[in-house]
């Protein structure tokens, strides 16, 4: 199996962007991936890995927000034993755990000036100095980072360091969001839902020309994190339904000039015993032209209908 399956578009910067990914995963090259929240930047970390001469070494993916910055250091690069309070074993570290593999570290950006200089030293010789230890261990591993920030910012705020950026930045992959990805939408929402049909064994559903119109209008601000969710749900709540606009999430529809539930009811309520047409359409010419103080025109205009028409019908029904 392709390690880029899991990458589903058409669209040509996203087709060009899949090329490049093929090539640079057949090197050693560090990757800087990027792209909003929700394009998909561990998957195409994973889909790089897994088409590399290290596919069958560990693959470790770290949420850098999420470390906390007092055991960055020693997450990342381990420690000894009795290095801090608490430390009661030795930890290798993520980096060495690793070893022979590929390390992902997301949101990068939020590492801090102290992580990030230890990390531009690891990058740069493959050196890595637990914390306590006074031995410094080298490490193969491949590093591909990813943020969703403007690092050139970060650096300008000195919250980055630019050498870091440079090191990091030696083949830089961007991910195009979802509202520029074109047909992209379709292709993954039936995707998706055949997917989640069959995790939860039900019937998928599908969409009206209408809803696909809709999905494609909505920017997606989550992009394709959250259309998966949307998929989800859409499954879950009407399998094997015909899904319509007035089905779709409040801020999926919020911008469509949809009809209200009053709009939607019926002027005319059919009795149970039922009716005569005919009568029906005579009593409402009737009315119009009682309305209308009997100007032919003006009835017609009322009952939605030419005064030619309007004239047929009387003389079909003798009014």
């Amino acid at each position: 199996m392709d390690g880029f399956d899991s990458l589903i578009g058409k669209a040509p910067a996203f087709e060009s962007l899949l090329r490049s990914a093929r090539m640079v995963a057949a090197t050693e090259v560090t990757v800087l991936i990027m792209g909003e929240t929700g394009t998909g930047k561990e998957l195409m970390a994973e889909a790089i890995h897994a088409e590399s001469r290290r596919a069958n070494k560990p693959f470790a993916a770290i949420n850098c927000a999420a470390l906390p910055e007092s055991l960055a250091e020693s997450e990342l690069f381990g420690h000894r034993r009795g290095a801090f309070s608490g430390a009661t074993h030795d930890h290798l570290g993520r980096f060495r755990a690793a070893e022979g593999g590929t390390v992902f570290l997301d949101e990068v950006n939020e590492l801090s000036p102290g992580i990030q200089a230890k990390l531009l030293r690891f990058l740069e010789s493959g050196e890595c100095q637990a914390v306590g230890d006074t031995r410094i261990h080298h490490c193969d591993v491949r590093v591909i980072a990813a943020t969703n920030c403007d690092l050139n910012q970060y650096i300008k705020q000195g919250r980055f360091r630019q050498d870091l950026y440079y090191r990091l930045h030696v083949v830089p992959l961007e991910l195009p969001p979802l509202r520029q990805r074109g047909r992209d939408i379709n292709q993954l929402l039936k995707h998706f839902c055949a997917c989640f049909a069959q995790t939860h064994g039900l019937v998928p559903p599908t969409f009206n020309s209408a809803a696909l119109r809709a999905l494609n209008t909505y920017p997606w601000p989550g992009n394709v994190r959250e259309l998966r969710n949307f998929c989800e749900r859409m499954v879950v709540l009407l399998p094997g339904q015909t899904i319509t606009p007035q089905n779709l999430p409040f801020d999926v529809r919020g911008g469509l000039n949809l009809p209200t539930e009053k709009e939607t009811q019926p002027l005319i309520t059919l009795p149970e015993s039922g009716l005569e047409l005919e009568r029906v359409e005579m009593e409402l010419i009737h009315q119009a032209i009682a309305r209308a103080q009997g100007n032919r025109s003006k009835a017609a205009r009322l009952l939605g209908i030419s005064r030619d028409t309007l004239c047929y019908r009387m003389q079909k029904y003798a009014i």
